[in-house]
């Protein structure tokens, strides 16, 4: 077989994820060679401006998707919450190997976030977060927190904020589940779509799609199609404050999902069940019913039949 390329950011956790995946290839197919290609992206270049300020989603992916369309690269392996729910149709995800645990975190010196005395500064740089965060504790104080989990784990230890709130996957495959001082609950507290698992890109069209598909894992495929179906409904991208998590609860698809008022002052949530087999018809179907609540005035963009007044519709 010819020398594989996956495409890879450089950071700990991307190449600690990379060399997951490489070796659930190696196990289903003995014979693989797999070399990795560092790509730097721009919101890798930037560490310190805000991710909503890049003016668009996929800023973690948009530089290695390109290096895969041109043929620089034969794979790439993300996280399957930075891929944007909308891609080029020249790329698939080819596999959703098994998801690790979705939950949000909090890392903290000031104990778990019910204890956290007034004030104190919380970092994320996430919009889903810090509305979530002000909706339980509206007297602290959001800090915005950029850089790669090492980095932002630095500056808690340095002091820049009091606590920080990660992804429990990501601490995880770093080997540092030992810092989590509180793992939210999600009947409170819901996580991005995608959050825990990887997704691995390659040409939709691509021979190599099929040694890829080995290492799919149906569970997480079904659950993460109903989670982006969710969120491109809604097309809210990384831009809004949205959560969502889907799971099987006895043999039934359950999507509980969440939009907030950027400041926490309100929260909507809804849950759908489903047919496992028709992720997508559950992602769309609970989408529509948020398009039908109160949360509707919290998203960036509007269904094209909604008439509200001084909308502000953002391709």
């Amino acid at each position: 077989m010819r020398e594989l390329v996956v495409g890879s950011r450089g950071s700990l956790l991307a190449l600690a994820q990379t060399r997951e995946v490489i070796e659930q290839l190696r196990s289903r197919v003995p014979n693989v060679r797999v070399r990795t290609e560092i790509i730097q992206t721009a919101a890798d270049r930037d560490k310190h401006t805000a991710l909503t300020e890049f003016g668009r989603t996929g800023v973690f992916v948009k530089e290695i998707e390109q290096a895969l369309l041109v043929g620089k690269i034969d794979f790439a392996v993300h996280s399957a919450k930075d891929v944007p729910s909308e891609m080029d149709p020249k790329l698939c995800i080819a596999a959703y190997p098994a998801r690790s645990n979705p939950a949000d975190v909090l890392v903290s010196k000031v104990g778990p976030l019910l204890n956290a005395p007034t004030g104190a500064r919380i970092g994320t740089s996430s919009i889903r977060r810090r509305a979530q965060l002000l909706a339980l504790r509206a007297d602290l104080t959001p800090v915005n927190v950029r850089g790669n989990l090492d980095t932002r784990l630095a500056k808690l230890q340095r002091g820049d904020c009091d606590a920080v709130v990660l992804a429990y996957a990501g601490l995880a495959r770093l080997g540092l589940k030992d810092l989590v001082t509180e793992e939210f609950d999600p009947n409170t507290w819901l996580p991005a779509a995608g959050q825990g698992a990887l997704a691995v890109q390659c040409r939709a069209d691509d021979e190599i799609r099929e040694i890829i598909a080995q290492i799919d894992d149906w569970t997480t495929r079904t659950c993460v199609t109903a989670e982006r179906a969710f969120v491109r409904s809604l097309r809210s991208g990384c831009l809004a404050p949205v959560g969502v998590l889907a799971t099987i609860v006895d043999g039934m698809l359950r999507l509980s999902g969440m939009v907030a008022a950027p400041d926490g002052s309100a929260v909507v949530r809804y849950s759908e069940f489903g047919d496992c087999d028709e992720p997508e018809s559950v992602g769309i179907r609970l989408a529509d019913r948020f398009w039908d609540s109160l949360a509707r005035e919290f998203l960036p963009c509007r269904p094209d039949n909604y008439k509200g007044e001084n909308d502000t519709v953002e391709d």
